[in-house]
């Protein structure tokens, strides 16, 4: 279908003050008599606080006081605390003190004395599931969302009964099967057996965790770092201790989430909960780069064995799969039950079987990074494919193809629908237009200590929801307002998708207005900005709103030039009759219309089903203009997939390790494209991180101390501009998803994983075959295998320098 705006490219409202500096982050505010807080946090992986003695810095000029975790609100464990007693990693806040600056606030730190008593810890999982083993927490060791906090150990036989270096497989905390896995497997022309190791790493949001509170009026003003808007808001204002309705969240710009700030979390209610404390003077708690390291969430690690049988076409009859999640300290992620689920679909597994544990760690607290699970699996199998391949004398991509997904796949433990998959599409474009032919051709050729390898990769992440509201206005002035409480992680999604609603009310952009960012300004529940479900669920909802619109344009319409609704149509700003378009309307006029007529058309009159924050918001700009509000009540069934793969050349020196990326090309399933540059920046941001995941970032803790061995941007790795290669391209399928009115769906997920996956495989293309089981795929590495040495680590090892 022909649009006038989707699909076109356009100039988001505030990328200018972005790119001058004008954008005010959390940090950036300054209110009259704002005092600093500093947080005192943990030197020990494990503790218990058992004196707190703050004397001598209460005493100091210029500090007004400090906060406790006794004096905050305590949630059911194993969530994560605001303050805590009980410190369970490196860098857990124990407490806070605010004084007139900075420096007198790490002064007073210096000044504060505690006494701990040490407890046991672990940073490996399978040294805490082995008899007798420490546990993380005082009362368990396993726990994530849907499994209770216990203490959970498996057998000394189960170590003995495996291979060394093979994962042991010891009574599961989850598992799910269909099909006939043993009689796939059995008919298998090669079946691999291989274990493996994801790391967990940081975040690493560019923008750290600061924020600003003060208290007005009875309600809390909280400036924080959030890549949603609506949607923490319940969250945030149950960490603080009050309702929704008596805080206002202001977030209008986001440096950096990658999920770890797709919801409200513990930290942000520190400066409001001091604020309120010190008589309601402002509270700015900036957080440091060290500091955001520990508390700003990680992406959990993978010990894993699966076995996957391919017939002699290259196709998957069967695969088993184990994972033993690092999962932090604190219930976690399922990181583990979503990579199974990618699994059962990337690879349309006709037999599957998936069993897994989530074991809690004494290191940084683990939340959903960027394709929580579904990338840390692609890096793990999608090597193995290649494996396989060469095993069968198949092409990387054919094998793939062969495997891929359709809109007739089905996905995970219930083998439920998609709304629609192609990536046999995106494989074959990807093919096409990176020549991979001819490059495949240049695998294994050599310049000295160099050599050519060529990888390709897959990943897959669900991209999409429903149900949530949409809410516009068209004023007096002719303007539509566009009301989104999407939030702002950088990918301007709450303009693009805001766009459609202007589609719907063909109204030109030039006269839109998009209202966001501050919860003042009336916005609607919207699903929080994460796991790439944006493009599909706010193009949904802002239709349900703009089409709300329309239909109450054409009833107005109706009542004053006569006939019925469904006689008139809309466009050029006016609703008019279709048999006599000189009979119309304007928009100006009927918004002036619906303002007389009050009730529903200007929004003092709302449908109940729309959820309270939403009716809130329309009795806010009730009277201002036709409102058009409504709940997305569009049919949706299936899991929407957001599909992805990657194409990669690199030059790998024997050497030294080190490699360097010729080309790359990413190629979107993302149905119908919205936005051309923005999806371009999406594939290209996603394949850089995804260089991150496969060969540089990870955790680095010492099994005896607990101590951390990297804190920072440098020493955890996240790739920078010379890692990037000169040449990097995008593509997208561009096929429509019918259950989107737009057809949209996401793509800001397995764009990385993709990405991760390729590079991977292209190391080991550049090695003969030889495949790491590993990621990150480090430079010794590299030297080692080329050399024929051993590693320097346990194949199983976890949090390795």
């Amino acid at each position: 279908m022909a649009y006038d705006l989707i699909g076109k490219d356009f100039t988001p409202p505030d990328i200018e003050a972005k790119v001058t500096g004008r954008a005010r982050y959390s940090e950036d505010f300054r209110p009259e008599g704002m005092l600093f807080l500093k947080l005192l946090t943990s030197p020990m992986p494990h503790a218990r606080v058992t004196n707190i003695d703050a004397s001598e810095a209460l005493a100091m000029p210029g500090v007004h006081g400090i906060l406790t975790a006794d004096e905050v609100p305590a949630f059911p464990e194993p969530q994560d605390p605001i303050l805590t007693n009980e410190p369970m990693f490196v860098g857990q806040p124990i407490l806070a003190v605010t004084a007139d600056t900075e420096s007198i606030a790490a002064e007073a730190l210096e000044r504060i004395r505690i006494d701990y008593e040490e407890l046991p810890f672990t940073v490996d999982p399978l040294q805490s599931l082995f008899p007798g083993g420490p546990n993380a927490r005082t009362d368990g060791n396993v726990a994530n969302p849907g499994i209770d906090l216990q203490d959970f150990k498996w057998t000394a036989a189960d170590f003995a009964a495996v291979a060394e270096g093979q994962l042991p497989e010891g009574q599961p905390a989850g598992e799910w099967s269909y099909g006939d896995v043993d009689a796939g497997l059995a008919e298998a022309a090669v079946v691999l057996d291989e274990s493996f190791v994801t790391a967990g790493l940081a975040h690493h949001c560019m923008e750290t965790r600061s924020a600003m509170a003060y208290w007005e009026n009875g309600r809390c003003h909280l400036h924080a770092s959030c890549q949603s808007q609506s949607f923490p808001v319940p969250a945030v204002a149950r960490y603080i201790g009050i309702t929704p309705e008596e805080l206002v969240f202001i977030a209008e710009f986001c440096g950096g989430g990658f999920g770890s700030k797709g919801g409200g979390y513990p930290i942000m209610a520190v400066p409001a909960l001091m604020s309120r404390k010190l008589n309601n003077r402002p509270v700015m708690m900036r957080i440091a780069r060290h500091e955001e390291y520990f508390i700003g969430s990680a992406r959990p690690g993978f010990q894993g064995r699966i076995k996957m049988g391919f017939a002699a076409d290259g196709r998957v009859t069967a695969a088993d799969l184990y994972i033993v999640q690092e999962n932090g300290p604190t219930a976690g992620f399922n990181d583990w039950r979503s990579a199974a689920d990618a699994v059962s679909l990337v690879y349309t597994v006709p037999a599957m079987r998936f069993r897994g544990v989530p074991v809690l760690t004494n290191t940084p607290p683990r939340g959903p990074q960027r394709g929580p699970g579904q990338n840390q699996i692609a890096a793990a199998v999608e090597p193995l494919v290649d494996k396989a391949a060469r095993e069968l004398g198949l092409d990387q991509v054919e094998i793939r193809r062969i495997n891929a997904p359709d809109s007739t796949a089905l996905y995970g433990a219930n083998q439920s629908s998609v709304t629609s998959a192609h990536l046999r599409e995106a494989l074959d474009m990807g093919a096409e237009q990176f020549n991979w032919e001819e490059k495949k051709a240049r695998s294994g050729q050599g310049n000295g200590s160099k050599v050519i390898g060529v990888g390709v990769g897959t990943a897959y992440h669900s991209a999409g929801g429903s149900g949530f509201d949409g809410l516009v206005v068209l004023t007096p002035e002719g303007k539509l307002h566009i009301h989104t409480g999407v939030g702002n992680l950088g990918t301007y999604s709450h303009t693009g998708t805001s766009r459609v609603a202007a589609e719907a009310l063909k109204c030109g952009w030039e006269n839109c207005v998009v209202i966001r960012g501050d919860s003042r300004n009336h916005l609607p529940w919207n699903l929080g900005q994460f796991g790439s479900n944006t493009s599909f669920t706010m193009t949904r909802s802002n239709w349900a709103g703009a089409m709300d619109a329309v239909a109450k344009l054409k009833e107005i319409a109706a009542m004053d030039l006569g006939g019925e609704p469904d006689d008139y149509d809309i466009g050029d700003h006016k609703v008019f009759l279709k048999d006599d378009p000189e009979q119309a309307m304007t928009y100006q006029a009927a918004a002036l219309r619906a303002i007389e007529l009050g009730g529903k058309f200007d929004g003092h009159e709302v449908a109940e089903d729309l959820n309270p924050m939403t009716k809130a918001s329309a009795a806010g700009i009730a009277g201002t203009g036709l409102v058009g509000v409504a709940k997305d009540n569009m049919e949706h069934t299936g899991t929407v997939p957001a599909l992805a793969a990657g194409f990669v050349e690199i030059e790998l020196d024997l050497e030294t390790g080190k490699y360097e990326i010729l080309d790359y090309l990413g190629v979107a399933d993302c149905g119908t494209v919205i936005h051309p540059t923005g999806l371009d920046t999406q594939i290209k941001g996603g394949a850089v991180m995804g260089f991150g995941l496969a060969a540089s970032e990870r955790h680095i803790y010492d099994p005896q101390t607990g101590l951390p061995g990297n804190i920072g941007l440098q020493q955890s790795g996240p790739p920078s501009y010379l890692d990037v290669p000169v040449m990097t391209a995008s593509a997208a399928v561009d096929i429509a998803d019918p259950q989107n009115p737009v057809g949209a769906k996401g793509i800001g997920e397995p764009v990385q994983g993709c990405a991760a996956a390729a590079l991977l495989c292209a190391i080991s293309d550049a090695l003969g075959g030889h495949y790491f089981n590993r990621m990150p795929v480090a430079t010794d590495m590299i030297v080692n295998a080329a050399s024929g040495r051993d590693q320097s680590h346990r194949p199983l090892q976890v949090n390795t320098a």
